[in-house]
Parts: structure tokens; sequence; C-alpha cells
């Protein structure tokens, strides 16, 4: 099957990939063609778009580092001085990655679209040994989230399952992926995030291609649409030390912040511009820094953030 696409800006962006047998996650590159900014040529470039700032017990959790999945590894990079410095070190075992994150004792959690797979590593420390894994027999990973990857629950939102229409696989890395949560608002699913009471939403877009957010109470059930939610596209999603949803509006491009959605949305603020399209990022364990992959320019563009603003750092 051919790649899906999205306009912007007079360019075509093949995000997402649909790959033989299953409809994937193309984590390896992100391919830009067309007018603007692109070339006659499709121009391949590393695929930033997925990071995240590890959640650590320390009293600055942004000062620990971040990882980045780009081509076919994910990295280490250290923070020196307030900013990010390296990469320092290298992820071992990530064959075909795609977006990561951490749960709350810093352990690090990759999607490998290719292998159909999600890895837990250990945390804090960065580019720690590998704890397991467990495979989605559901479909294919976009992103991952867990309050505790080693013994709690590991929601994996797939882009599409094998079958169709994207879903949300509800995982444990000892028992391996038991429920597959479906919604009739969940076509092309990109992000997941789970709060710290185990509900967990989806950002999708339906068979419309309509940007919405799906509420999934306990992470389970058929689902219910949020309402006021204001995001034109789908993209990552992550949530503030204050309990506030942060939805990526990955085109527009842009930053919203969401109070509640469970199912009633209010929104805190934004939209808040980004340098550039991003697809996924994540806060510091403070949330007072959010970090996006920009696969435009292929760099990762740093901001200081709250919930009512968001101000460009540094990339």
């Amino acid at each position: 099957m051919g790649p899906a696409l999205r306009r912007h800006g007079g360019a075509r962006y093949r995000i997402f990939m649909k790959l033989p047998s299953a409809y994937g996650f193309a984590g390896a590159v992100v391919i830009l063609a067309g007018c603007g900014a692109g070339s006659s040529h499709a121009a391949l470039m590393p695929n930033a778009a997925q990071l995240l700032l590890p959640g650590t017990a320390v009293a600055d959790a942004f000062s620990r580092g971040l990882y980045v999945s780009a081509g076919d590894a994910i990295y280490g990079y250290r923070i020196k001085h307030g900013k990010v410095r390296g990469p320092v070190c290298t992820v071992q075992g990530a064959n075909y990655p795609g977006p990561v994150a951490v749960d709350a004792a810093g352990d690090l959690i990759a999607s490998d679209a290719g292998s159909r797979t999600v890895t837990v590593y250990k945390g804090p420390r960065m580019c720690g040994p590998e704890l397991g894994s467990l495979s989605d027999p559901y479909g294919q990973p976009a992103d991952v989230a867990s309050n505790d990857a080693v013994t709690g629950t590991i929601a994996v939102a797939n882009i599409f399952d094998t079958s169709g229409a994207g879903s949300i696989s509800i995982c444990k890395l000892a028992g391996g992926c038991i429920k597959n949560l479906t919604n009739a608002n969940m076509y092309e699913v990109a992000g997941v995030a789970m709060a710290n009471n185990g509900d967990c939403w989806a950002s999708a877009t339906n068979s419309l291609g309509t940007a919405t957010l799906t509420y999934f109470k306990k992470c389970s059930g058929s689902g219910t649409a949020a309402t006021g939610y204001k995001n034109v596209y789908y993209g990552g999603l992550d949530i503030d030390a204050n309990g506030k949803l942060v939805a990526i509006d990955a085109f527009t491009p842009a930053l919203r912040v969401y109070s509640g959605c469970n199912p009633a949305c209010r929104v805190v603020g934004g939209p808040f511009p980004l340098l550039g399209d991003c697809v996924f990022g994540h806060l510091n364990k403070q949330s007072t820094t959010f970090a996006c992959g920009d696969y435009p320019l292929g760099q990762i563009d740093v901001y200081y953030y709250s919930p009512t603003s968001l101000t460009y750092w540094y990339s």
C-alpha cells in the first residue's frame, strides 16, 4: 500500500507508511517531497520527530538529558549548562525505532515499527540495559505511554491495525497485549497519553481526515469522543505535572493545553506556535521545558513551558 500523505505549505509530507502485511509507522525516515521547501526528488531526513525527556526522581529532570529516535538508532543526549550536548550514548538493540517515552521511574519505552514490538530499557541512567520486550499483535506501534512500564500497563498507539483502522493496544511487559481499544473516531492514530489514574487518550484522525481526541476511562471500554477539542491535525500527546493534557497540532504547527477531556475539554493555553512541524514531543518531569522533533529542519526544538505560555529557547 502507498504512504499516507499530508499537505502543508505547498509540500507533501509522507509521515506514516503502510508496510506489507500490516499498516505501520515509517520510523526510519521522514520523506519530504513536492514544492516549497522540497525539490523535484525525494529528500531523506533523520526522523528527529520521536523524542522524550526522561522523567526522573532527581531535583531537575531536564538536567538528566533526553532521547532521540533517529534513523535506525535511539541516542541519549546529556544536558550541560542548561543545554543539550551529545549524543553521549546509543540504546543497544533498537532495530527500526519509532516514538519513545519514559515512565515515572525513568525507564525508557521504545516502540519498534519494523518488528511490531515494544522494548523497555532500564533507567533513569541514560541508555540502560534491556529489561524485556513484548509483541503487538494488533497493529504497528506509532506511540507508547506508561506510568510503570516494568510491572504496569503500557498503552501502545497503532497507527493502523492489521485489519484496518488504528487502535490502542493495552499491554504488560510480562503478559503481552491483552486488549485492543477501538473507536469510530479513530482511523489514523498518532499519539497516546496515560494519566496517573490510568485514563488514556488517543490523538487521531477519523476516516474523513478530521482530527479527533478519544477518551478511554481506565484505558478500557469503547471510548468517548472528547468535546471542545480544537486541534486541526493529529500529533503527540503528553500530560504535564498539573495533570493538563498537552497536544501537538502537527502541521499547523502549534501546541495546545487542555484540562478535563473526560470527555469535555477546556482550553487552558494556546495555540502556541511551534518553530517547525513536529509530530511528537515531551515535557520534562517538572513541566518547565518542552522539546519536540522538528523534522523539516532535522533538529530538536526546545521551549520554556507553562500551561499558559510557550517560549522558544534553542534548537
